[in-house]
């Protein structure tokens, strides 16, 4: 059996590949929840709650690139700045 933090993970990855949006669509993510058999690895999820899971993980994932980018500009700056 799959473990859910790893479904969710790529259903993240394939979404950013994908679109490149940070905003998740509902439709695609009921399409990921029927083509990629959640529901039948995960019986007690539903598709509201698989959904709010991509968006949180797709929203977290965003913010650790943003922190990236503004800790990687501080750098240049410190460096530029000597």
């Amino acid at each position: 059996m799959r473990k859910l933090s790893a479904l969710i993970d790529r259903a993240v990855a394939e979404y950013r590949q994908e679109t490149g949006k940070e905003e998740l669509a509902p439709l695609w993510s009921a399409e990921y929840f029927q083509d990629y058999g959640v529901m039948e690895d995960f019986p007690g999820l539903s598709l509201i709650e698989f959904h709010a899971l991509v968006q949180k993980a797709l929203t977290q994932d965003v913010e650790r690139e943003e922190k990236r980018a503004r800790l990687a500009q501080d750098r240049r700056q410190r460096t530029a700045g000597k």
